[in-house]
């Protein structure tokens, strides 16, 4: 075997192990990528969802607080615990909010923006800040939930995730309401709600 001959098999042999190095760097890379995307995918979800879970719970403890102040509902607690319980929420969503703002997209951010206007607007007429009818009361959830759909749409686009939670295959629901009451007085028969 010449010379010539030795060059080209050791030029050979170097071509193949640089090209199985730069092939294996490359893979690797792109599977380090990939686990990074995932890993802040899981976080992302995460932050969306305990997102809406804070901003229910929000809504969920005003409700109380609203109807003892409006004399909707009897209530065995007292109006300061209410608003403790609604300003304990408003930490916990407070909290939830900014997860979503370091993780999440630009569009679920947003819409979490958006959804927190309303949120504000909930808070504003259960704890007396702003007056409103009990329609008012229900439209602002109304919208508040439109808004959590709304979330729910730019979530899942930022995460990637096909299909939608509105239009034809799901179409929009209204709230599920009980009949509100004032001591001795069913306003079910005359809000025309039940």
């Amino acid at each position: 075997m010449g010379t010539g001959e030795q060059l080209v098999t050791i030029a050979a042999v170097l071509l193949g192990a640089l090209t199985t190095h730069v092939t294996n760097h490359l893979m690797e890379r792109s599977r380090n990528r990939h686990q990074l995307l995932t890993r802040w995918d899981d976080k992302k979800v995460d932050a969306y969802g305990e997102y809406v879970d804070a901003v229910k719970m929000r809504i969920a403890a005003s409700v109380p607080l609203y109807e003892a102040r409006e004399g909707l509902r009897e209530s065995h607690r007292s109006e300061e615990d209410l608003r403790d319980e609604l300003a304990d929420a408003s930490r916990r969503w407070g909290a939830a909010f900014e997860r979503v703002m370091l993780l999440g997209g630009d569009d679920a951010i947003e819409s979490g923006h958006e959804l927190n206007v309303l949120l504000a607007e909930i808070d504003w007429q259960a704890t007396g800040r702003v007056e409103g009818t009990l329609e008012e009361w229900r439209e602002r959830h109304r919208a508040a939930f439109r808004a959590i759909n709304a979330f729910h749409e730019d979530a899942r686009a930022d995460l990637g995730i096909r299909g939608r939670v509105t239009g034809e295959k799901h179409p929009e629901r209204d709230l599920l309401v009980p009949s509100a009451r004032r001591p001795g007085r069913r306003l079910a028969e005359t809000d025309g709600e039940g």
